[in-house]
């Protein structure tokens, strides 16, 4: 069912937006709500178990930390359908300034909260409820920003546009721990497992207030957006549903499941690379603490410049990704990639127990597997819905998987390192098994590359 709507003038084939102004609007939104959340993340090892979950067990406390991470992707759905219906129905410019809005404020707070040691389980009540918003937010960032890419996109080059928000995952993780880096190096700790008492009482709070800047900026470039022709044709040929997500289901359900397991081992490869490995990596060898689990024993400034390292290839083969899948295809891409996903999965503990060489090829290896399968997903996704429900139905895809994927990857990691005594073997075969479902409904799926998205 459709609705009519103000007359809107039919937009020309070509891009109403000028080629920079979209590649930076799709680039700075994604960055922005992916340092909050990786700033989020940092902190979720870093300092929640000391302020906020005091329970006196090391490994208790960081799963309670972690569940409180993951909480946020139980609200991502709850995003993608309410910014989803609003962009879907209002178009694509507002709803980002609003979920941009949304992110920062979220953010800004948690830089703000009293601990524990303060005000009790007040603390962590109130570092739940803002997490909730930080995922609902990112529940209608993400879709938004690949849309104004790929609707705005050359033909031809759709892939490669749709790379550019997906870059924000990179690039948002360097700026995040980068300056959790700076910060850790002026206010160092004597303890390689635990940050100084300056870092604790803070220090952890100024990447949290420095978003405000970052979304002031990011606010600036998308107020200067304008319609994608897609869009806007939707509105003047009258096609704007009254329900989005109800039209999403009842005509492209079967693109809603298959959609949702495209992405469910990336963001399990995407969590286990960026937050399960921060765990690990800083685990002492030989815990003398009884509640603390086995790992690779590096100091956490020298593990995230390892992780910075690791990123850079991520980024680098996001970038690659785009032109290979405007070539090739996205199935054909993704399937190669996933498989790549599995055989990375088994081989977790030769390559881990390799010294550093071995810990150094396993992250780049991760992260570029991680650019090669999340930088189609930024074409493969919008390109699965008509114009009229692709805000939503893209959302919806990309954030149920964050349930199936991200809710509970850092969790079942943590637990899985338990069950092997310290092990990592088991969370690898956990990211294979992920990988062979996603590798099913890739082959069950059909390529999208030659599709009208301004259908």
């Amino acid at each position: 069912m459709s609705v009519s709507t103000a007359s809107v003038p039919l937009v020309a084939a070509t891009p109403a937006n000028p080629r920079g102004r979209v590649i930076l609007a799709s680039l700075i939104g994604t960055t922005i709500e992916f340092y909050d959340f990786y700033v989020y993340a940092t902190a979720a090892v870093l300092v929640f178990p000391h302020l906020f979950f005091p329970t006196g067990n090391a490994t208790t406390a960081l799963l309670a930390s972690f569940a409180v991470f993951g909480a946020a992707m139980v609200a991502r759905p709850l995003g993608s359908v309410f910014f989803g219906h609003l962009g879907d129905k209002v178009g694509r410019k507002t709803t980002l300034v609003a979920a941009l809005l949304t992110m920062g404020i979220a953010t800004f707070l948690i830089g703000v909260l009293p601990t524990y040691v303060t005000v009790g389980w007040l603390a962590p009540f109130l570092l739940v409820v803002l997490r909730l918003a930080q995922g609902f937010a990112l529940g209608g960032e993400w879709s938004g920003a690949a849309l104004v890419a790929t609707e705005n996109a050359p033909a031809g080059k759709r892939a490669w546009y749709g790379t550019f928000p997906q870059m924000g995952a990179p690039i948002g993780f360097i700026i995040a721990n980068g300056l959790f880096l700076i910060i850790a190096a002026v206010l160092p700790s004597d303890d390689p497992t635990r940050p100084s008492d300056a870092f604790l009482a803070w220090g952890w709070r100024i990447p949290f207030l420095f978003s405000a800047v970052m979304v002031i900026v990011g606010l600036w470039v998308r107020l200067r957006l304008v319609e994608s022709p897609a869009f806007s044709n939707t509105v003047t040929a009258g096609k704007v549903v009254k329900l989005p997500l109800a039209a999403a289901v009842r005509t492209h359900w079967r693109q809603l499941i298959l959609g949702t397991f495209f992405m469910l081992a990336t963001y399990v490869l995407f969590y286990l690379m960026t937050t399960y490995s921060l765990s690990y990596g800083r685990a002492p060898i030989e815990p003398t603490d009884a509640s603390k689990l086995p790992g690779l024993g590096y100091s956490y400034n020298s593990f995230v410049l390892m992780l910075i390292v690791g990123v850079v290839f991520f980024g680098i083969f996001t970038m690659v990704s785009g032109p290979w899948a405007d070539r090739f295809g996205r199935r054909k891409t993704l399937i190669w990639v996933t498989a790549g996903i599995i055989v990375f999965g088994l081989i977790w503990v030769p390559l881990l127990s390799a010294g550093f060489v071995g810990v150094m090829a396993w992250l780049i290896l991760g992260f570029a597997l991680m650019g090669l399968t999340f930088g189609p997903m930024g074409a493969l996704l919008p390109e699965l819905f008509p114009t009229n429900v692709r805000y939503t139905g893209s959302g919806v895809s990309y954030n149920v998987s964050s349930i199936l994927g991200a809710a509970v990857a850092p969790f079942i990691a943590v637990w899985l390192w338990q069950v092997g005594n310290g092990s990592p073997f088991l969370v690898g075969v956990y990211l294979a098994v992920m990988g062979v479902i996603t590798l099913v409904a890739l082959l069950l799926g059909t390529e999208t590359k030659d599709v009208d998205i301004n259908h």
